[in-house]
């Protein structure tokens, strides 16, 4: 079992910048890959950007460029760097594990952000 917690959420303004952290109950250098998904109401989760162990990452389009991924193998912990935040990025953001390709899925509770003027 791997549990998660997401913390970092807010009320931002566009433009502003956030950084999500993720604090996994195991050691993460035992989990392949670790991720961002985020879901508005109504809509389907969807990826934002995953990091496999060694560091290649993974990004949706919407968030190239804007948004970096890390994770801190001493830690235990994933991260999402969030820049030149827009209106559309308001969502519950979730961090996801994969402790091995195409395995079991673990889920955080998922943390707000609010990208409002």
């Amino acid at each position: 079992q791997v549990q998660l917690v997401e913390s970092g959420g807010g009320l931002v303004q566009p433009g502003g910048s956030l950084r999500l952290s993720c604090a996994a109950s195991v050691s993460i250098s035992s989990i392949y890959t670790m991720g961002w998904y985020r879901q508005e109401p109504g809509k389907q989760r969807e990826l934002v950007a995953t990091i496999i162990r060694g560091g290649s990452t993974n990004y949706a389009d919407s968030v190239k460029g804007r948004f970096t991924i890390s994770r801190d193998d001493a830690d235990n912990t994933a991260s999402l760097q969030m820049n030149s935040l827009k209106f559309e990025d308001t969502a519950v953001y979730y961090c996801n594990a994969r402790k091995i390709p195409g395995g079991k899925n673990y889920w955080g509770q998922g943390t707000q952000v609010t990208v409002s003027s």
